[in-house]
């Protein structure tokens, strides 16, 4: 007689609050340096172009975490990746407080974002249901929200160098998960490493496109050239065939990438915008951009919540239209209240979608495929993090 189905694992020891705290945090390395990017620049000797490249490695790092630590739970169960990320997010901030260059800097948004990637993940599968999702999604947007006004205090009181290290208090929440969290059944399969390289060539290169248009765009269709011709040889592998051949899985996952690189362009261009058109200091202009950040982080939840009882085809339509037209005000209006709505805007439509489309993403897939649906996803989401404040600072060089 063959034994019966084991259910699986509740995570219900795991509050929301630790969810909040898990996710959250994350949003401190992507947001944070917004106000501060100048005095970066001046610390290190370096252009403010050049201090950009903390945000897109941040963004690289987050984009190729989430996929890869999605995988590393499926394969060694959550307490174990829990560890590694939070070690990984430790050694980059204390890299942050004492690199003496811009590549060790860049080496230390690394580390940060590869747990603070990994750590969101966890939340993230964690989230079993559109309430507890919508926690984590808005603990993202409301971190979000204040996180430049926050860098630019933090700054002020201490030093650059500790805003880069903020993502670290995500490390609070791992005891949580050690403590109470039920360890998932780790796969039997061989990892597939080869799924792994190609996939991060891939992020790479999508990731340098915005600096290197030309040569970071041959790379990434090259990788992603690669990618099929891996998933013909292993459809189950690190990047499951299944999914790639979802079509509402890449909807939702396509579409959530276009509303983030909308909000976050705007969060790094915002500032840029208020300096010009007033004679607001940086701190001034952090509260100004507080207000639309928060309202959006904060409805955001109750958009994903009751998300279950509306339609899907109009939520999308509705989250589309909404980025659309923020994006429309952001670069047509020129008064200020107009730019601190489009912001209110934009961050509404990407928390809110990023809960929304991430639940409808993963529901496309079988049950099996939950963990990697969950990171692929949010590394389209996140690449929207490395794509907009790289397209802003373009003129800048």
């Amino acid at each position: 007689m063959s034994a019966p189905p084991t259910a699986p694992p509740r995570h219900a020891g795991v509050s929301a609050v630790w969810l909040a705290v898990l996710a959250g945090p994350m949003s401190f390395g992507i947001a944070g340096p917004a106000l501060i990017l100048g005095e970066v620049a001046g610390g290190l000797g370096v252009s403010t172009g050049e201090a950009t490249w903390l945000v897109t490695v941040f963004g690289w790092g987050i984009a190729v975490g989430t996929p890869l630590m999605s995988g590393l739970v499926g394969h060694r169960g959550m307490r174990g990746t829990a560890a590694v990320c939070a070690l990984l997010a430790l050694i980059g901030a204390g890299l942050a407080l004492v690199a003496p260059s811009l590549p060790v800097l860049l080496l230390a948004a690394a580390a940060q974002a590869l747990g603070a990637a990994g750590l969101t993940a966890i939340a993230m599968q964690l989230a079993d249901s559109p309430r507890r999702m919508g926690v984590a999604t808005a603990s993202l947007a409301v971190v979000g929200s204040v996180s430049p006004l926050a860098g630019s205090l933090v700054s002020d009181l201490l030093s650059w160098r500790v805003v880069l290290a903020l993502p670290v208090v995500a490390v609070l929440a791992v005891p949580a998960v050690l403590r109470q969290e039920v360890r998932s059944a780790p796969s039997a399969g061989r990892f597939d490493v080869i799924g792994v390289v190609v996939l991060t060539g891939l992020v790479t290169a999508l990731v340098a496109v915005p600096h290197q248009p030309v040569a970071a765009g041959l790379c990434a269709v090259a990788a992603a050239t690669a990618l099929g011709m891996h998933l013909r040889i292993r459809p189950a592998g690190f990047v499951p065939a299944a999914l790639v051949r979802a079509p509402r899985f890449l909807g939702a996952a396509g579409l959530a990438f276009a509303l983030a690189v909308g909000n976050f362009g705007l969060v790094y261009a915002l500032p840029v915008r208020l300096s010009e058109l007033t004679t607001w200091s940086s701190a001034q202009i952090g509260v100004a951009m507080v207000w639309p950040l928060l309202f959006g982080g904060a409805l955001s939840w109750f958009v994903v919540a009751a998300s279950a009882r509306i339609r899907p085809h109009l939520m999308i339509m509705a989250l589309a239209a909404t980025g659309v037209a923020a994006a429309l005000a952001a670069v047509s209006v020129s008064w200020v209240p107009g730019l601190l709505v489009a912001q209110a805007a934009a961050s509404i439509a990407a928390s809110s979608g990023q809960g929304v489309l991430a639940v409808r993403a993963t529901s496309a897939v079988p049950e099996e495929h939950r963990p990697a649906a969950i990171g692929l996803f949010t590394l389209c989401y996140l690449l929207g993090t490395a794509f907009g404040p790289a397209v802003v600072a373009l003129p800048a060089g």
